[in-house]
């Protein structure tokens, strides 16, 4: 067992404990506000609030499209459950209605921007890698 971590070829962790966080703090927003709030209220809270939980750290990492696309479908199911519906095209509009971030769009950012300081440190250890 060891050894097959010592000669794999790619890094890979699971994002189910991320995924598992953000459900527990989007269902503890809807179970405080329930349906009195605004959908665009919501949004913004879930944005503020939630999506922090789902993209911890994900940006020092590389993630594969897999990866990606779960962490999409998450927002996308949320979307299903606030607008009540199942249409992906409904979701898309109302996505891009409120203005709302996908975890791929969100990533590829900070990803980019983690990339810029990490070359531009001064650290031994970072040069070194």
């Amino acid at each position: 067992m060891i050894w097959a971590l010592y000669y794999s070829r790619v890094f890979k962790c699971s994002l189910d404990i991320a995924k598992r966080s953000f459900y527990r703090t989007a269902n503890a927003t809807f179970g405080k506000i329930g349906r009195h709030a605004s959908e665009e209220v919501i949004l913004q809270i879930i944005s503020s609030k939630c999506m922090p939980v789902l993209l911890y750290g994900l940006e020092a990492r590389p993630l594969n499209k897999a990866d990606i696309n779960s962490l999409d479908f998450v927002i996308n199911r949320l979307f299903m459950k606030i607008f009540k519906t199942t249409d992906i095209n409904i979701v898309k509009y109302c996505q891009c209605q409120f203005n709302f971030r996908l975890p791929s769009d969100i990533l590829a950012q900070r990803s980019e921007k983690f990339s810029v300081k990490y070359r531009l440190c001064n650290n031994i250890f970072c040069q070194l890698l």
